[in-house]
């Protein structure tokens, strides 16, 4: 666990997010020789499981925070059973460092031998006043171990937050805990002194850097890098950390061009799921925000992606980019409430908080069929997040254009320059891009 890195994107992950997690942390592992793991902060959206089933790869562990959990500081010591003899508790015991873990033949915890425990048995047995004539020892230590363990030793679940255990863990009495499972079945103990001081997530963040949209309890982790491609609110850390952020239309470009300069070729599927991610993020490279490196990168993860022996052969960029998209658009096939929070960003700018969802479509004309419950379900996500407005970007993805809905809108935003229609949305024609075309517009008005 202290060696191990996790690279993570953002909260409500889109299929850059993914992607790029993924991308990046093979090429740690292959470059550096790093133990990276790719993880997820939440659900994969409708798009990005297409993908990940259409190059048959497995989507990144679920990690939703980086607080330590029991699971970090666990030990799986040796254990004997209630009848065993208490010798081989005291010879398990010098082996382990004094404790001998106790537990039934159905694995479950029921006590620990530790030093006090059996100094509290001995004296039991011996009685108040020891006869230093009398030979008892081999009696004594013949006893089952049943009859010298503590069984009031405290469990705790190995996915437990330990923050959420402290003030317990501070008033026991006890220093060795069991670790169990969510049946209660043993998987370990810990002792106190390093449930005090857990040992950090180690942390790498690809495609945001602002602490809101990060995985939960990023100030419990220890954040070694960020590779991203949006505007800066990045977080506050202890040490100088590797920081990237560059201008271009995905992270999985930026992946893909470490790659290449690093002398490697990623596998096919997996520089497929990155070349999904880029072409979803670019609107298959038609989107304000693409620069010659993305079509650089695309070229680039197609050679790779497109091979004869790979899951993707015979496809070419248009055509795969137009199946990524359509993966993910429409809004027939979703709650209200999955469309207004699958692909959702917090904001905080000019002393409002904010949100910004986008849902891709590939015809307008069916936000006539779903308005109002978009917006109702739009304000009910905005009050259970204490926001002072949220809105939804739906963008055709065919034409290019997009509508845009807002729950509780604030006078400021009456400015904004998309005119307001009949139906109560407004028009925004051209704008396919939040991060470049409707965040800078609505940070103008509330920073003004």
């Amino acid at each position: 666990m202290a060696d191990k890195i996790y690279v993570t994107g953002h909260v409500n992950p889109d299929t850059d997010s993914i992607a790029s997690a993924m991308g990046y942390a093979w090429l740690l592992r292959q470059r550096d020789g790093l133990d990276t793991v790719a993880s997820r902060a939440g659900a994969t959206n409708a798009q990005t499981s297409w993908v990940l089933k259409r190059v048959g790869l497995d989507a990144p562990i679920l990690m939703t925070d980086a607080s330590p959990r029991f699971e970090s500081v666990m030990k799986q010591l040796d254990t004997l059973h209630p009848d065993s003899p208490l010798s081989e508790a005291w010879t398990l015991a010098s082996r382990t460092g004094g404790i001998a873990p106790i537990v039934t033949e159905d694995g479950k915890p029921y006590g620990i031998i530790d030093g006090f425990s059996l100094f509290k048995f001995f004296r039991q047995v011996v009685g108040p006043r020891l006869d230093m004539s009398d030979q008892r020892i081999v009696d004594i230590m013949s006893a089952k171990c049943s009859e010298a363990a503590d069984t009031d030793v405290p469990k705790f679940p190995a996915n437990a937050h330990i923050r959420d255990m402290l003030n317990r863990i501070l008033r026991e009495e006890h220093n060795d805990f069991f670790v169990v499972d969510d049946t209660g079945h043993y998987l370990g103990v810990c002792h106190q002194r390093d449930v005090l001081n857990p040992p950090r997530l180690k942390i790498v963040l690809v495609d945001h850097n602002e602490p809101r949209q990060a995985i939960a309890a990023l100030d419990e982790a220890e954040l070694l890098e960020i590779l991203d491609h949006h505007r800066l609110g990045n977080p506050y850390t202890h040490q100088p950390i590797r920081f990237t952020v560059d201008v271009v239309g995905s992270t999985s470009t930026l992946v893909s061009e470490l790659t290449a300069e690093a002398g490697y070729s990623m596998p096919a599927p997996l520089a497929g799921v990155l070349l999904a991610g880029l072409l979803a993020d670019t609107l298959i490279l038609t989107s304000p925000t693409v620069t010659p490196r993305d079509k650089q990168a695309a070229e680039r993860l197609a050679r790779w992606a497109f091979v004869g022996n790979g899951p993707l052969k015979g496809e070419s960029i248009q055509s795969y980019g137009q199946q990524v998209l359509s993966a993910g658009a429409g809004l027939a096939n979703r709650s209200p409430k999955e469309i207004v929070s699958t692909d959702i960003k917090p904001y905080e700018a000019g002393g409002f908080k904010f949100a910004v969802a986008q849902a891709e479509v590939t015809d307008l004309l069916t936000i006539n069929e779903y308005r109002e419950t978009l917006l109702s379900a739009l304000d009910e996500l905005r009050q259970s997040k204490g926001l002072d407005f949220a809105m939804l970007l739906i963008t055709d993805v065919v034409r290019s254009t997009s509508r845009l809905l807002v729950a509780n809108p604030h006078p400021v935003l009456d400015d904004l320059p998309y005119p307001l229609l009949a139906d109560g949305t407004r028009d925004a024609p051209g704008v396919v891009s939040r991060k470049k075309q409707l965040l800078p517009t609505v940070l103008g008005l509330l920073e003004k």
